[in-house]
């Protein structure tokens, strides 16, 4: 469970390292542009996890929840 916590804290707080909204931390990217990564296919690796939970969090409405967990 620990493990799971750690995950999801270090995937809220991940920078986004490319494209448009380079520099942004994940929780704080836009739902469509999550939708447009699930459609077209996540990238290999944690960081396509990561991403990938991201989109979960955004379809599940858990965004102002998690939002607490970013660190500054």
């Amino acid at each position: 469970m620990l493990n799971d916590q750690q995950a999801l804290i270090e995937a809220i707080n991940q920078t986004m390292p490319f494209g448009k909204y380079a520099g942004r931390k994940l929780l704080q990217l836009p739902e469509p542009y999550l939708v447009w990564f699930q459609s077209k296919g996540f990238p290999e690796g944690k960081l396509g996890q990561q991403l990938a939970l991201m989109y979960e969090v955004k379809l599940n409405g858990l965004e102002t929840m998690l939002k607490p967990l970013l660190r500054t």
